[in-house]
């Protein structure tokens, strides 16, 4: 295709939009009715196209929600796992524990010069100890043919990847010098705007010959430009806030700004299941650390009204600040926050609220604004709103976005600010560019942001749905570009990776550390870029793989609920 054109036919005409629509997000006839109170677990990501300004939430509507939460549990995602397949799993990795440290004792014996490095040498402690490396040796190394997956192109609906072979047990790797064209439903690209072509792209090319490549300074020198400076405000402008800071790298903006916010004498109190440059953050501030359930409303006050009670250890004195941070999309969960109910809390309580959008800012929201626009809350009711640009924007960084009195305190004393190299002249072209579709400023390509933004919502709930028809259990919330399915057994995590890229699919398993030991899962992340055909062929291939790994847990619960409503609707008939 010539220079810029956009490479995905599925955003060629307007068509998407003025059609009627159908169960998979897109609604079909009848009157659409805007949003107008918080859903428990339902994307909003599809409203009225007549609805024009975010409605405000009722308060009797959240405390309604919020009392019910509190009386009512919500089952758990794993209290529908057959018992069988908890207890097999849990045996399996003590199995292979054991297992490890066995060779690792015979091993120490017969091959003692493998184990050099992991023993006190000429005084020396090791860097790292046998214990310690164990998981990485013994386990990971095991299945690393799985992770760091090398590629070449763009990572856009399809990525090309570079083949590579292991002699010795996946110690090392050796090229083959082939290249698979692979379906990537592993990365965050979940706009599209991932391209080396198109309208960003061109932006992108204008940029780097008007003003080079970066400023080769931090932003409280000479890097302060004045295209930096437009990029904040229109950052600001789409998340709905006074002013906005960016930041040079994503993991930074929360490890580096948290502590610009709190330290001691302050209290942070985090969700469980917070990234890990959110618990980076927290830990380098000095503050306080308690954490709360995951999406546990009822814990979470009760952290809070024994904090306010107690105040701090040993003095009882107040908290100086009370920060509660949470994130608008959890990525191994693709579960959204309780947002309005947590609104409520900070009204009762006085808390500070910071909510990372790493993975919801662009990909939530009927207007793409994240999950406030999701949930149509008033972006001013949080107090720190964080973002990345790596995911729906195809580019790099973060951003911090709240009162101007907080930026204007966070860019004279973040180290984000003070220290780092500002964002480099490519990178916020990108992210203006992108962002201008999404706000539909772009004259242009006026109506190619919200196609993105629909495109995705409809990928998203059809793979979930599809994959739920097959009988696999998956986790999340209807609408979550992030839809994790549960592998659980260790040997089957591997397996399922391996297989996929048989038939040329991309896809990112996750095991311990970074979950809990018993739900290893893989994370499919939607595109925008993905075409019906693209989703049809996956899951046609992710149904034999489920079927040789006997992943379908469910499957005889969806038969017999599909023979229930087959009986049902014969009686209708028949009646």
């Amino acid at each position: 295709m010539g220079k810029g054109q956009r490479a995905v036919h599925a955003f060629k005409s307007t068509e998407f939009i003025e059609h009627t629509r159908d169960k998979d997000g897109l609604l079909v006839g009848g009157e659409q009715y805007p949003f107008k109170q918080a859903p428990k677990n339902s994307s909003t990501l599809l409203l009225s196209e007549k609805t024009t300004s975010t409605p405000a939430v009722s308060k009797e509507v959240v405390e309604a929600n919020l009392t019910e939460g509190v009386q009512k549990k919500e089952p758990s995602e794993l209290e529908a796992v057959p018992t069988l397949i908890l207890v097999t799993t849990y045996l399996s990795f003590l199995m292979l524990i054991m297992f490890a440290h066995m060779r690792d004792f015979i091993g120490k014996i017969l091959n003692p010069e493998q184990y050099v490095q992991l023993r006190e040498q000429s005084g020396y402690a090791p860097m790292v100890s046998d214990f310690e490396s164990l998981w990485t040796r013994r386990l990971y190394g095991r299945i690393r043919d799985c992770f760091n997956r090398p590629i070449t192109g763009v990572a856009g609906g399809r990525v090309n990847l570079l083949e590579r072979v292991s002699k010795d047990f996946n110690n090392t790797f050796q090229f083959t010098g082939r290249v698979h064209n692979v379906l990537n439903l592993a990365s965050y690209n979940y706009l599209g705007f991932a391209q080396s072509e198109g309208p960003c792209a061109d932006k992108v090319e204008e940029a780097m010959h008007a003003n080079g490549i970066t400023q080769s300074s931090s932003r409280a020198e000479v890097g302060r430009s004045r295209q930096l400076a437009e990029t904040e405000d229109m950052v600001a402008r789409f998340v709905g806030t006074e002013a906005a800071l960016i930041v040079s790298m994503g993991y930074a903006t929360n490890a580096l700004n948290i502590p610009t916010l709190v330290g001691k004498g302050c209290l942070i109190i985090s969700d469980e299941l917070n990234h890990s440059s959110l618990v980076s953050g927290a830990r380098l501030s000095g503050a306080t650390i308690r954490v709360f359930k995951h999406n546990d409303v009822r814990n979470l006050e009760k952290q809070l009204r024994f904090s306010v009670s107690q105040g701090q250890p040993r003095t009882h004195r107040p908290w100086k600040k009370i920060l509660v941070v949470i994130e608008g999309l959890y990525s191994m969960e693709g579960q959204f926050p309780k947002l309005p109910e947590i609104i409520e809390l900070r009204r009762k309580y006085g808390f500070y609220l910071f909510v990372d959008e790493a993975h919801s800012i662009g990909a939530l929201g009927k207007r793409g604004r994240g999950v406030c626009d999701h949930f149509g809350v008033d972006p001013r009711e949080v107090d720190v709103l964080m973002g990345t640009f790596t995911k729906s924007f195809g580019a790099a960084g973060g951003y911090i976005a709240g009162s101007k009195a907080l930026i204007d305190y966070l860019r004279l004393h973040s180290h984000s600010a003070v220290y780092a190299e500002s964002m480099s002249v490519p990178v916020l072209a990108q992210i203006s560019s992108s962002m201008r579709m999404i706000m539909g400023e772009d004259r242009e390509h006026a109506l190619e942001g919200q196609q993105h933004l629909e495109q995705l919502a409809v990928n998203s709930r059809y793979m979930a749905r599809r994959l739920a028809e097959m009988g696999f259990m998956t986790m999340g919330d209807p609408g979550s570009p992030v839809i994790p399915l549960l592998l659980f057994n260790p040997a089957k995590i591997p397996a399922f990776s391996r297989e996929c890229l048989k038939r040329n699919i991309a896809v990112v398993v996750v095991s311990y550390p970074a979950t809990s030991i018993i739900t290893g899962r893989v994370r499919i992340c939607i595109s925008a870029s993905h075409t019906r055909e693209d989703l049809d062929y996956a899951l046609e291939q992710i149904s034999e793989i489920g079927d040789l790994l006997m992943l379908k847990f469910h499957k005889d619960k969806v038969a017999q609920e599909h023979e229930q409503s087959s009986s049902t609707t014969s009686s209708k008939k028949n009646a």
